[in-house]
């Protein structure tokens, strides 16, 4: 009998710590994420309306059960700014979570944007919600699901994980960041962005900046080997016009500062900045895919980056 007490108990050991290390995220959560923001009922989450306050409570309420540290009041980073095709001033939030890190006081940046465009011009199907789900729900919900994973299991690194609000009109979440970020900008190591995660007939999930640092781009290919979906070096060669992504996203805010940034995203597809982007759209496996291929670059740098 006391042999099978223990046994039992060693097998219960080996579950709980393989759970606890185990490097993938929530496949379910992460789903479920998605699917709540890019609902109907959240009417794109433009900046500014109350569907995208819903939206910030939703990731606040995710960050509050997670036990994550935070710098702002209730998770959020109050900015305001001037929007020209408003003609008024608007006022974004952003919501901010921080696990500390194990080893080091250098910072790794996580960011997502979770505002969309909103209402507009009825289809010809008479759906006038931009939803969204790829652009850029997939992203948020990754970023809650790596914010879960490391308040389980922290890193060398400090991480601070940012779900920005308005990047659709200028990145203003990522530069209101950047102006009154929580530490000095030089204990950032590196700004890690997701915009656009969910779907690719390819099969391919490109990261661009490691032509402004290549020392990155071993790290990641390390990370990448044997990993779907297919991780793609690209779209950051200067001089390149709308292929260089060096500014397409909130990662831009960061580059203008001299910090190192490493943006992960597919190329446009049929339904980019349309009703159509919608959570039946989304590929599934490939999100949980990217997902889990971000985590495991982010888990690899943090080792890399300690001895550097």
């Amino acid at each position: 009998m006391h042999l099978r007490i223990k046994l039992l108990t060693a097998f219960l050991f080996i579950i709980v710590t393989f759970q606890a290390f185990s490097q993938s995220v929530d496949d379910r959560k992460l789903i479920k994420h998605i699917a709540y923001l890019s609902a109907d009922e959240l009417k794109g989450r433009k900046t500014g309306t109350e569907e995208n306050e819903i939206a910030r409570k939703y990731i606040v309420e995710e960050f509050k059960n997670m036990g994550l540290n935070t710098f702002y009041p209730e998770f959020t980073e109050e900015f305001r700014f001037q929007s020209r095709r408003e003609g008024k001033t608007l006022i974004g939030k952003n919501v901010i979570g921080f696990v500390p890190g194990t080893e080091s006081k250098k910072i790794i940046v996580v960011t997502a944007h979770f505002d969309h465009v909103g209402i507009g011009k009825a289809n010809a199907e008479g759906d006038s919600i931009f939803n969204g789900a790829d652009d850029n729900a997939s992203g948020t919900a990754a970023l809650l699901e790596m914010a879960k994973y490391f308040s389980q299991n922290p890193s060398k690194h400090s991480i601070l994980f940012a779900a920005l609000d308005g990047e659709e009109m200028g990145l203003q979440g990522a530069k209101a960041l950047v102006s009154d970020f929580p530490f000095e900008l030089d204990q950032i190591a590196l700004n890690i962005n997701m915009d656009m995660i969910s779907r690719n007939e390819k099969g391919e999930l490109y990261v661009s900046g490691t032509y402004h640092h290549p020392e990155l781009r071993a790290i990641l290919e390390e990370a990448s080997k044997g990993k779907k979906p297919h991780l793609k070096f690209g779209h950051d060669l200067p001089g390149t016009g709308s292929d260089d992504w060096t500014k397409s996203s909130d990662h831009g805010a960061f580059f203008e500062k001299g910090i190192p940034h490493i943006y992960f995203g597919v190329e446009d597809h049929e339904d980019y900045h349309k009703q159509s982007d919608e959570f039946k759209n989304i590929d599934p496996e490939f999100l949980i895919d990217a997902t889990n291929l971000i985590l495991s670059c982010i888990l690899r740098i943090d080792e890399v980056l300690l001895k550097e």
